[in-house]
């Protein structure tokens, strides 16, 4: 039958019947109390019905429930923490790592469950290497570095390596040792310091993560090599040397930069000449050729008069270069006029001009010549 029904005395809420509801609120802190009252100097209540309803607690028993939640609510609110931006909060659960949080806020079970150990990964820290060290060529040179680092892994800087920072000198040193044992004294001291800086970071990078000491290697400066002090003289006599040697290579380069360019262009010019030369000789050869080859067809025709064709041209030729004039005047008594002063001038003007000029200069004189010749064939004809 429903606790409702009529007649029915069953209800939950009166606290009549069989069935008895929940326990009131004030009950259940009756019983921390009594369970805790020793804790907090406090005694079992005297006399009467403890379970009875109307009997409620004393004042003192509802201030140390009080302090109970607000002791729970406090332990509880000690787990919300906040990572900052540059950090990363690695979780302890009963000393044994949990998890890694990333920035921001976050709630853990409080201590002694759990515990936050806050990190920086992003400071950077730096420390600066000296060595004396023996290259490939058995020089000694001393060597400086700067390295610098950050935390890459939160978790393994703290839990898998026992010292990270010198495990990491350590790795430095060995990679030192190691690329300057294989370098020449002459790479290390003059271009090859930025190759080496890249070889010792990466050799030392790769051996800090081997011993997973959660560091990265930002960067690696490595100072200007130097010898040590006990030769440092003959180190500097020996680089001012081999500067003197790159300044007069790179004049001697600079001097065969502008003379090579002007010999090839003389060199140039002259076998253009030369070309013209024997272009020109060998197109005068070719008209001698054909000239003598047409002479020759008339001699073959008309022997005595080309032979005397020839022999005057020789005759006006050599004469066309003298300032002498031959007059045939035998049986001829008549007065002729010569213009000498023509004649020489015409003579000297050849002399002096280019051979262009020397071949043009018998035509100005032809006129005298042709008159020698009409007076000699009037004197052959005579005869």
């Amino acid at each position: 039958m429903a606790w409702n029904e009529p007649g029915g005395d069953k209800d939950p809420w009166s606290g009549k019947g069989g069935d008895q509801g929940p326990p009131d609120l004030d009950e259940v802190v009756k019983k921390l109390q009594d369970k805790f009252g020793g804790l907090f100097g406090g005694g079992k209540p005297s006399g009467g019905n403890s379970g009875s309803s109307s009997g409620g607690s004393g004042p003192g028993s509802k201030t140390v429930s009080v302090v109970i939640v607000i002791a729970i609510l406090g332990w509880l609110a000690s787990g919300i923490y906040i990572i900052q931006p540059a950090e990363r909060g690695v979780i302890l659960r009963f000393g044994a790592y949990s998890e890694t949080t990333q920035p921001g806020p976050h709630w853990h079970i409080p201590f002694p469950i759990e515990r936050v150990i806050p990190v920086n990964v992003d400071q950077i820290t730096s420390f600066r290497h000296k060595a004396t060290m023996l290259t490939r060529d058995e020089n000694i040179v001393d060597v400086e570095l700067t390295i610098q680092s950050r935390i890459q892994d939160a978790a393994d800087y703290l839990f898998q390596d026992q010292d990270p920072n010198k495990t990491l000198r350590d790795a430095t040193e060995t990679a030192v040792r190691g690329i300057i044992g294989k370098s020449d004294l002459d790479f290390i001291l003059t271009q090859g310091r930025g190759a080496i800086a890249d070889r010792i970071k990466s050799g030392a990078q790769g051996l800090v993560d081997d011993y997973k000491t959660g560091l990265i290697i930002t960067s690696v400066n490595m100072q200007p090599a130097k010898p040590p002090e006990q030769v440092k003289s003959a180190f500097d006599d020996a680089i001012k040397a081999r500067e003197d040697k790159e300044k007069l290579e790179n004049q001697a380069e600079a001097y065969a930069n502008e003379v090579v360019p002007k010999a090839r262009g003389e060199a140039a010019r002259q076998l253009a000449d030369a070309n013209a030369y024997r272009d020109r000789v060998i197109a005068e050869a070719q008209g001698d050729v054909s000239r003598f080859s047409a002479v020759l067809k008339e001699y073959q025709l008309a022997p005595e008069v080309t032979r005397e064709r020839l022999y005057l041209d020789a005759v006006e030729t050599m004469l066309g270069q003298t300032n002498k004039v031959m007059l045939d005047t035998e049986g001829n008594n008549s007065l002729m006029y010569l213009p000498l002063d023509k004649l020489i001038e015409s003579r000297s003007e050849g002399r002096e001009g280019s051979s262009g000029s020397m071949q043009s200069a018998p035509s100005s004189s032809s006129r005298s010549s042709s008159t020698t010749r009409r007076n000699a064939d009037r004197t052959r004809g005579g005869r």
